[in-house]
């Protein structure tokens, strides 16, 4: 289930806020269908296309630089809201049509890494494939950059957790931020960044 929300000013005198309502979008990804939810309760079916709602696991790790799991259709205008010049898909299947189209017509360069998703621990993923999808991440002209897999949790985990190296963080910080994202399928084999 994910929870998109939306601003709405209310206006009193010479344009100055008096109050902001906040709507609630409940989305119910088993029953494939949108619910809104007004502050007073009230709540309404909405067109999904018409809603800013984020992909799973979505966060923004550095200016410019996005994570999250598998873009639904769904999710095509929250992501237009970022323009995107870039995505790395870190999973082995073939992108979608529907993404496909989505990328097309934004504009957006597609930067495939098929790493197999393990559910067994003490399985490693490839260092070169890392190191390529690192240049991709560190290269500012592929920015703004989406990072995903699945479910934005290991294998977008490792690369963003390879960054956090880069970026000097300390291994316990790096390891916390990957746990909050993984919860507790986290990975002893993923673990590893030295």
């Amino acid at each position: 289930m994910q929870v998109a929300a939306e601003l709405q000013h209310t206006h009193h005198h010479q344009d100055t806020p008096m109050c902001r309502q906040i709507q609630l979008t409940i989305t119910d990804h088993t029953l494939s269908q949108t619910t809104a939810v007004a502050a007073d309760g009230a709540s309404d079916k909405l067109d999904g296309e018409d809603l800013f709602i984020p992909p799973l696991n979505f966060a923004m790790v550095d200016n410019g630089i996005f994570r999250s799991g598998f873009p639904e259709p769904a999710n095509f205008s929250f992501l237009q809201t970022l323009g995107l010049r870039s995505i790395i898909y870190l999973c082995p299947e073939p992108y979608p049509e529907a993404n496909m189209e989505f990328l097309k017509s934004n504009g957006i360069k597609l930067y495939h890494f098929g790493i197999e998703g393990h559910k067994e621990p003490f399985v490693n993923i490839p260092e070169d494939t890392i190191r390529e999808a690192l240049k991709v991440v560190l290269d500012v002209r592929n920015h703004p950059v989406i990072i995903h897999c699945k479910r934005g949790k290991h294998r977008t985990g490792c690369l963003v957790g390879c960054y956090r190296k880069l970026q000097k963080w300390c291994l316990s910080s790096v390891f916390d931020e990957y746990q909050r994202f993984a919860a507790a399928k986290a990975r002893v084999s993923d673990q590893s960044l030295d």
